[in-house]
């Protein structure tokens, strides 16, 4: 698997990220992309900035989605 290109912003209890997470794994596992999570509670800046948009997806660094993953769009942006 390469480095992680997609990175999800999100919170324990969230059941949108929940879904963002599962629409994640499976589409990065079928193009062998990696990702991670980040939880938005550990981290201030980063609930300020995100708490009311989470999930909040990245791709290669750039803010990609946020309160819902198109997995089409998705796969769409880690192949082109």
């Amino acid at each position: 698997m390469s480095a992680d290109r997609v990175t999800l912003y999100g919170k324990p209890g969230c059941h949108l990220c929940d879904d963002a997470r599962a629409i994640v794994t499976q589409v990065c596992a079928e193009l062998g992309v990696g990702w991670n999570e980040i939880d938005i509670t550990q981290d201030e800046q980063l609930f300020k900035e995100y708490g009311e948009q989470i999930p909040v997806t990245f791709v290669d660094g750039r803010q990609h989605d946020f309160w819902r993953v198109d997995p089409v769009r998705l796969k769409r942006a880690l192949t082109t």
